[in-house]
């Protein structure tokens, strides 16, 4: 039974795909919305068709009036609730950062040029929140996940539903946002084990930087008497004053983090952790550093991107190393 309903999946969501496309926005139309009756529908219907028989056995023309006018009443229902999702825009942000063990959001931006009514929106097993109206403002609903490890993570089709006006269809559609999210290793708390490279004095510092003309470093206020070559002409065009390009040459020689490829379990995990921890704390004081792992190396840098890098290479680190040569 498992292998029919693993089947008849697949195939559902092979086809999902080639009717609805991923992408990081989505328009919601007559081929992306579902509708069938609730279970409350399903009770009306079975009245509806109840009354209809009770009265056509006694020829009793109210009782059968009584049983055209509830279905119309579900007839009126279905269109409502179509017009309740179509023209529902919907894009994925990119989702706030996360470690090992904290609980996940998607940020899911929703429009729509006419107001829609009570929309909820969940991730297979995941927990729904509802957005009680959507109109043409912009809002963000943060649709929530369980705490995953670490690793890149797709949440997979977004359900949106609803049982609007009266609950007694549902319509529904499920959307690939073509989003992910990075699940960092959990910080641990520890003492940097720094390597240098060799035969570099241990009094001598290591990952600073130094003014000088080497790498670019950003921009600063332009102080009288720089040289003009340095002046930042583009930005002065774009009328934010005078700046003038910073540079920089590091200091001595660069730090490096190394991880162990012998370690496996709670200690690779743990020693995961601990280097997630450095990389943000010298990402924090500015200095450079590069990071050493089975099979990769990081070359030395500094800032956001290079924290970034770091991270999530730790993240993919295989739970079990197979050495170098991996």
């Amino acid at each position: 039974m498992a292998s029919v309903t693993s089947l008849f999946s697949a195939r559902f969501n092979r086809w999902l795909s080639r009717r609805i496309p991923a992408a990081k926005e989505q328009r919601l139309s007559h081929r992306s919305i579902f509708i069938l009756p609730s279970g409350f529908g399903v009770i009306w219907l079975a009245l509806v068709l109840l009354l209809f028989l009770f009265g056509t056995n006694y020829q009793n023309n109210l009782v059968i009036g009584l049983a055209i006018v509830l279905a119309s009443v579900f007839h009126t229902c279905i269109i409502h609730s179509y017009r309740n999702l179509a023209g529902l825009r919907l894009s994925a942000r990119k989702p706030p950062q996360a470690y090992a063990g904290d609980s996940l959001s998607f940020p899911v931006t929703v429009s729509a040029d006419r107001s829609l009514f009570r929309l909820g929106f969940s991730y297979p097993g995941e927990r729904q929140v509802f957005v009680s109206c959507v109109d043409n403002q912009e809002q963000t609903a943060l649709v929530p996940m369980q705490p995953r490890p670490r690793g890149l993570w797709h949440p997979g089709r977004l359900k949106v539903e609803s049982c609007y006006p009266l609950g007694l269809c549902r319509a529904w559609s499920h959307l690939d946002l073509d989003t992910s999210q990075w699940v960092f290793p959990a910080p641990v708390v520890s003492t940097p084990k720094l390597g240098r490279s060799e035969h570099v004095p241990e009094s001598q510092d290591s990952g600073e930087w130094l003014s000088g003309v080497d790498e670019y470093a950003g921009l600063k206020s332009y102080v009288p008497g720089e040289s003009l070559k340095q002046v930042a002409w583009k930005q002065w065009a774009q009328g934010r004053g005078m700046l003038s390009k910073e540079f920089a040459e590091p200091q001595g020689a660069p730090l490096w983090l190394e991880l162990d490829s012998k370690l496996t379990g709670d200690e690779l995990e743990k020693r995961l952790g601990e280097l997630s921890y450095q990389v943000n704390q010298l990402a924090h004081s500015g200095q450079t550093w590069g990071l050493k792992l089975a099979g990769r190396t990081i070359a030395p840098s500094q800032g956001e991107a290079q924290r970034q890098e770091c991270l999530k290479a730790l993240a993919l680190y295989p739970t079990k190393a197979e050495g170098t040569g991996e």
